[in-house]
């Protein structure tokens, strides 16, 4: 009879702990379908991507309106015309950018802030332009209050790079250029790599990745994809 109590009030205990998990992060079962299905499902296999993705509340870089669909596996919009990327894509092009802790990345695009706080998981010394000065208010303050210290986020244009902290171990650029900017070919450091969508705004885009060599520089076609444009100040 003791055994059967016992038995009984560890079972109370822990969907007690389960039902307090679920109400301090409603999302958390979404979170796990993305991560097993849209990520390891398919060919994200890095360990700190991974972790990052697991770590970064999504929902928490969408309007109230549009949380219930932060974790499916499609771009959402933030407003001024652009969008937060689908998480697959978002953990493609960090996994792609081979990014390590203590490096230097440049984020440009900043748009909510979601894929610098992903990087943010990973090193500690990120850097974000945005050419909407609204947007880059809101992510700097949204990413501020969230503990995403590591982070800086200017308003800019991102063709121009951010030359003050270059070189960088890393660029990621989550909008499309019709063709690679050569400010920030210019700022990746030696042995860096550079993620970027490249294509006509309504033409057939490609997902690059290249690696600097010196002066030169190794390129790879890692999957079409679809971006807004990179847009520059008029």
């Amino acid at each position: 009879m003791r055994s059967m109590s016992y038995g009984v009030g560890l079972m109370l205990f822990v969907l007690g702990s389960v039902v307090a998990a679920a109400a301090a992060d409603p999302y958390a079962a979404a979170r796990q379908l993305m991560m097993e299905k849209d990520l390891k499902g398919r060919d994200i296999t890095d360990v700190q991507v991974l972790k990052a993705m697991e770590l970064t509340p999504r929902h928490l870089f969408v309007s109230p309106e549009l949380q219930q669909r932060a974790y499916d596996d499609r771009p959402l919009p933030i407003g001024h015309g652009a969008t937060i990327s689908q998480p697959y894509i978002v953990a493609l092009m960090t996994q792609a950018a081979q990014v390590r802790p203590g490096q230097r990345v440049l984020e440009v695009g900043t748009g909510s802030g979601y894929q610098a706080a992903v990087l943010a998981h990973i090193t500690d010394e990120v850097y974000s332009i945005e050419l909407v000065p609204e947007l880059a208010r809101s992510a700097a303050e949204r990413l501020a209050r969230l503990g995403y210290k590591q982070v800086r986020v200017k308003a800019g244009d991102g063709y121009q790079g951010w030359p003050e902290f270059a070189p960088f171990d890393a660029i990621v650029v989550t909008a499309a250029a019709p063709e690679i900017p050569p400010r920030l070919k210019d700022q990746l450091k030696d042995g860096g790599r550079l993620v970027i969508p490249v294509g006509p705004v309504y033409g057939p885009q490609n997902l690059l990745c290249l690696t600097r060599k010196g002066d030169t520089f190794t390129e790879e076609i890692l999957c079409p994809v679809a971006f807004v444009p990179l847009v520059q100040p008029r």
